[in-house]
């Protein structure tokens, strides 16, 4: 099990992150694979980056990464922030996104050394995704973006 860079995937596997599939109360929060790749394909920046999480070496869960011009209005200059995190429903319980936040840190190092730390936000009513983000060490900072009611939770991890 590992974290790759689209970049790296084969043409076999990026077909395969389209398999990839939420239960339909999580695509409310974190939308669905289609929307995912059609966001990272809509453009060649550096800034931003698709991350699957391969087991046996068939993507299982993908995010995405940005920084720079992509941050979010409430993000600090020097982050990269974490974008629709999504874990097949098939493999959900087994660990997969709380691997995903333990080894990221490492890997945004790599891509980004300049960055500082890694935020997202998370709406208040997705308890299974904070409970995720919390015991994988992020600190509530703040706002995000506006909620159904209020604003989703800012979360951030220091590098």
């Amino acid at each position: 099990m590992h974290l790759t860079d689209y970049r790296d995937l084969t043409p076999t596997q990026r077909e395969q992150l389209l398999d990839i599939q939420v239960r339909p109360e999580q695509q409310h929060f974190a939308g669905d694979m289609a929307g995912a790749l059609y966001t990272l394909q809509s453009s060649n920046s550096p800034d931003l980056r698709g991350v699957a999480l391969l087991v046996d070496n068939v993507p299982q869960a993908f995010l995405l990464l940005q920084r720079g011009a992509f941050l979010a209005p409430w993000a600090r200059a020097d982050a990269a922030t974490i974008n629709a995190l999504q874990v097949d429903q098939g493999v959900q319980g087994r660990g997969l996104g709380r691997f995903c936040m333990q080894a990221l840190p490492g890997l945004v190092r790599q891509l980004w050394p300049e960055v500082r730390c890694l935020q997202l936000s998370v709406d208040p009513d997705n308890h299974a995704a904070l409970a995720l983000y919390l015991a994988s060490g992020w600190v509530g900072s703040g706002d995000g973006y506006r909620a159904r009611q209020g604003h989703e939770r800012q979360l951030t991890l220091l590098l």
